[in-house]
């Protein structure tokens, strides 16, 4: 980490990290309102399926993977706030099956009021995580806004055969999440100083985490739909997954990981306003086991900042991927199945 300022990130903004997304009831009726995007044969993955990425083919052999991502702080530690940042925006290109290949950055900072020192070391943390990446930064844009805001656009390749997208989920399917969940009631709890310093540190971690080694592992495999978990939660991207593919899922809540005292600081409530949203957007698209209290439902909701992959297997490959992906040091869990007797819908027993 950097060294302290007198300011906290997190005071700056009303709303952190994939938490300050419009939320998706809204943003579908914005997007009604739009006219149909124009039919182009070489457009792979556009708005259709509310996709990670656009895909856009060059040739028969190559397509670039084109996505943007930028949010307010998550956490008060510049560098490590940049570096989350950028591995949310890199993940996008992973969940597409694609390789990151050049970036962008993307930069709103209040440059009268703050120390340069801090834009310089959120600009560090993020060049930091580009490289580790092994994609290059060619440039960026920047205003002066009251609100710090940082992100990245990002540039990937991918054969034009090799596409994942959220929308190929096939029954007899296993599915595999690669980072633990309650990430966003963790970060409001960072904001109301309600956790140590170590727990802080556990939640960066596992944010500041590339998908990389995850992405990489799961080439091997038949894996029919993919898409990373953030702002809408587990169960809203695996509602999208759902619909795109016309499957249902089926989720085990005692299989899904959760990061430690998220339930705690839930029943302290301690619930970001993005987690309610997408809690009270998915109402008729999930059936929840009766075992299940509220707040369970709720932190199946929760607003991640840079999640996991959530994969969508052949069934009979799951446990070997499972493995494969364990032994790379990647904290990922099977967490259920997809069938077609509901499709479009999740059930969470």
């Amino acid at each position: 980490m950097t060294q302290s300022y007198s300011v906290k990130l997190t005071s700056l903004s009303s709303k952190g990290g994939c938490g300050c997304k419009i939320g998706p009831a809204d943003l579908s009726e914005v997007i009604r309102t739009l006219p149909p995007a124009e039919k182009n044969p070489n457009l792979l993955v556009g708005l259709d399926t509310s996709d990670d990425a656009g895909v856009y083919k060059l040739t028969d052999e190559l397509a670039i993977v084109q996505t943007v991502d930028f949010f307010t702080p998550i956490v008060d530690d510049p560098y490590s706030f940049g570096q989350i940042a950028a591995a949310n925006a890199l993940s996008d290109i992973y969940a597409m099956g694609g390789k990151p290949l050049t970036a962008l950055n993307i930069v709103a900072f209040p440059i009268s009021v703050l120390e340069k020192e801090i834009l310089a070391d959120i600009m560090r943390g993020a060049g930091d995580k580009v490289k580790e990446a092994g994609a290059t930064l060619v440039g960026g844009h920047s205003i002066d806004d009251k609100e710090p805001k940082f992100g990245l656009a990002v540039t990937g390749t991918i054969h034009p055969d090799k596409v994942r997208t959220n929308a190929g989920a096939k029954p007899t399917d296993k599915l595999i999440l690669t980072k633990p969940i309650g990430v966003g009631i963790l970060t409001t709890s960072i904001k109301r100083g309600l956790l140590t310093a170590e727990e802080i540190d556990r939640v960066t971690k596992v944010m500041a985490t590339l998908n990389k080694k995850a992405a990489e592992v799961m080439e091997s495999y038949n894996v029919h739909a993919c898409t990373d978990v953030t702002g809408f939660g587990l169960l809203g991207h695996a509602s999208e997954m759902a619909k795109g593919s016309n499957t249902t899922i089926h989720i085990n809540r005692d299989q899904v990981p959760v990061l430690p005292r998220v339930k705690e600081l839930a029943e302290q409530g301690v619930i970001p306003g993005g987690t309610k949203n997408n809690f009270a957007h998915l109402e008729g698209d999930v059936t929840f086991a009766s075992r299940l209290d509220e707040l369970d439902q709720l932190i199946l909701c929760d607003a991640v900042t840079s999640g996991g992959l959530l994969i969508s297997v052949e069934g009979e490959q799951a446990d070997a991927l499972l493995q494969e992906l364990v032994d790379a040091g990647v904290e990922a869990a099977i967490i259920g199945e997809v069938t077609e007797e509901s499709p479009g819908h999740i059930f969470v027993g």
